[in-house]
């Protein structure tokens, strides 16, 4: 009999991978999204795991609007921290794994490095705040939770989401034929949605645990990889560095919040692939 797996969040860009993947590698998937079940709702989440009894959960479920949540931090709470809290505690009573996937923006960025999983916290806004309560919810509730911080995280499962990601941004954005202006003081390590999906599951398989950094495996900031994605698909856009003193935010964001997959490499978990042939092959599926 198939392992059965229960997918929350998965119609975005992160979850059409790990339902893929995870049927690919020959689990029963339980794929949930936001309008057929409500993870802020306990009762919902109880009864939906324990109906299923699935032998993993996998979170990535989230409220990820950065700057919307300085104005509604308890939305940003609810999805992001109390909703980690039902599903900690409903995997706790049906003795299931629960993979959660996290952030990079719980580091505030200024040690100029790429972050280990043994850097210290430091949320700047009410999104980072809530995605830390989820980190600290799940390590509460589930003794053997792995959280999977990632950052930038890009797929083709965008192309069918209202947000999109910044590969889609970015395309859109040149075919006004301006030149464009993208943050060169801010870094991060894009993350392909596929190969999270993979190493997550690689995780589990495992039966390890704890807190896991998943990102790209390259530090870049936001312009050099604008030009990345303008270069591999092949389009003449000229771009223009600015910075954050420019571009202002409502929520502060980390400078340097890369990821360093220090855990992974000694886990003996498989690197990520180059950022250039992940946005290549990104280029190649979105078709």
């Amino acid at each position: 009999m198939k392992k059965k797996i229960a997918v929350f969040g998965a119609f975005g860009q992160l979850g059409v991978e790990l339902c893929a993947e995870l049927e690919r590698r020959g689990y029963q998937v339980c794929a949930f999204e936001r309008a057929k079940l409500d993870v802020t709702s306990a009762e919902q989440v109880e009864r939906a795991i324990a109906e299923i009894d699935p032998f993993a959960v996998f979170n990535a479920a989230a409220y990820n609007m950065v700057d919307v949540a300085e104005r509604e931090p308890l939305a940003a709470l609810e999805a992001n921290g109390l909703a980690v809290r039902n599903l900690a505690l409903a995997c706790r009573q049906s003795d299931a794994r629960l993979v959660h996937f996290s952030t990079d923006y719980v580091f505030d960025g200024t040690l100029g490095r790429s972050y280990v999983e043994t850097d210290a916290v430091h949320p700047l806004g009410a999104y980072a705040v809530s995605k830390l309560v989820g980190e600290l919810y799940a390590q509460a509730y589930s003794e053997r939770a792995i959280i999977a911080r990632t950052s930038g995280v890009f797929g083709v499962g965008a192309l069918k989401t209202a947000r999109g990601n910044f590969p889609e941004t970015m395309l859109r954005l040149a075919k006004s034929g301006k030149p464009l202006r993208v943050v060169e003081d801010h870094v991060a390590s894009p993350t392909y949605a596929p190969a999270l999906a993979s190493r997550s599951i690689d995780l589990l398989e495992k039966n390890l645990s704890g807190v896991f950094h998943i990102g790209g495996g390259e530090a870049i900031s936001w312009f050099d990889y604008a030009k990345l994605i303008f270069e591999k698909a092949g389009l003449d856009v000229e771009v223009q560095p600015t910075n954050e003193r420019e571009y202002r935010t409502a929520a502060r964001r980390p400078k340097f919040s890369a990821l360093d997959n220090a855990r992974m490499r000694e886990c003996g978990i498989q690197p990520m692939p180059p950022l250039a042939d992940t946005v290549a092959a990104y280029l190649a599926d979105r078709g």
